[in-house]
């Protein structure tokens, strides 16, 4: 029996969106890192970008359980002796409130060039509006 491995040529991608009001943040994270990957077609496979493309609105209305909003903290170090920068959840929602789901997203994806490649197909918008109307986006629930 002859193994079938698909090509790039077999794959239609899809636009989904994702509302994140009111929405949990881990749960709209595992649901656009799923769709990203492509894991929930039978066509996936793990050494190809399967994925679909998924946008995600109403950021900044996304909602952290328990104390997280003043206990987690949101580490980047600038390569330098002492260049260690943390910011707690609160800051982070007001000031960049789409890099708490692009984090929470990316950390889920694979960490290889695939990866990136996945990452491409985020878009992340603090507000209800988007640009990609034009895509005919399916509406998704978390």
């Amino acid at each position: 029996m002859k193994t079938e491995i698909p090509s790039m040529n077999g794959f239609v991608r899809q636009w989904h969106v994702i509302d994140a009001e009111g929405a949990v943040l881990g749960r709209v994270a595992s649901k656009a890192a799923m769709l990203l990957m492509g894991k929930t077609k039978p066509t996936y496979t793990p050494f190809l970008d399967t994925g679909d493309h998924v946008i995600v609105i109403n950021a900044a209305k996304v909602r952290l359980t328990g104390r997280k909003e003043e206990q987690k903290m949101y580490r980047r170090h600038s390569g330098y002796p002492g260049g260690l920068t943390e910011v707690e959840a609160r800051k982070m929602r007001a000031t960049r409130p789409a890099k708490m789901i692009e984090d929470a997203i990316s950390g889920m994806l694979p960490k290889t060039k695939l990866g990136k490649q996945m990452y491409r197909k985020l878009k992340v918008y603090s507000g209800d509006k988007h640009p990609h109307q034009a895509q005919k986006p399916v509406a998704l629930a978390v």
